[in-house]
């Protein structure tokens, strides 16, 4: 398999990879295709495809905050079984993160990742592709090592709408097992800046932010 990097929604491999997100996730989790364009270029927005015999077969999204020192994945999208598309987006991000790291000269302390609460989503059908569902994903991402922070989550939907979608945790894999909780300061300054690029917030995320803004730290618990 070849790690693509994606910059244009001009790319055709861009075109494959958003209608196989739109197959498989929601869609108030799902940036309409023109509104890509200035995020895709953004060169702190790391668009990656997995490409298998020439097509797109799986892709990742994240981004690295060397201010905070802390990463984002964004989606991790296995469009085909039988590959070992997961393992193979896995390694390469982790690789590319270590790069990002290492060119900002400073160490991360983890990566955030919202991760679906299986009995809290009404549609089991993410997609026909059984290893993208909400229960098996969310038993990976707790094998890797995330634990999720001990707070109501919401986020503003990637529908421009403004809707509170609540079916997920906010999670967190700790660079150091060790670790068992975050300042809340430093959450509230990533999610500030993450959605930035959403002009409407529902008073739901407004209300979870403001309350983070009133407490010291958060505790990490097992997914």
């Amino acid at each position: 398999m070849d790690y693509i990097r994606l910059t244009s929604i001009e790319d055709p491999h861009f075109t494959a990879m958003h209608k196989m997100m739109s197959s498989i996730f929601p869609a108030e989790e799902v940036l309409a295709f023109e509104l890509w364009k200035e995020p895709i270029e953004d060169p702190d927005i790391h668009v990656y495809v997995a490409m298998n015999d020439g097509k797109v077969v799986g892709a990742t999204e994240y981004r690295y905050y060397p201010e905070l020192r802390v990463a984002m994945t964004d989606f991790t999208i296995i469009g085909v079984m039988g590959l070992g598309v997961g393992r193979f987006l896995y390694v390469q991000r982790s690789r590319d993160l270590l790069r990002l790291q290492w060119e900002s000269g400073t160490e991360s302390i983890g990566m955030f990742a919202e991760i679906y609460r299986p009995q809290s989503v009404s549609s089991f059908k993410f997609g026909n592709v059984l290893s993208m569902h909400p229960a098996v994903r969310r038993e990976v991402l707790s094998h890797i090592g995330y634990q999720k922070l001990d707070l109501t989550y919401v986020h503003p939907s990637w529908d421009h709408e403004g809707k509170a979608v609540t079916e997920l945790d906010l999670g967190f894999l700790p660079s150091d097992d060790a670790l068992s909780a975050l300042p809340a300061a430093l959450i509230s300054t990533f999610l500030k800046q993450y959605y930035s690029a959403l002009p409407s917030k529902p008073k739901e995320w407004l209300e979870m932010i403001a309350k983070l803004d009133e407490q010291s730290e958060i505790d990490l618990l097992p997914l």
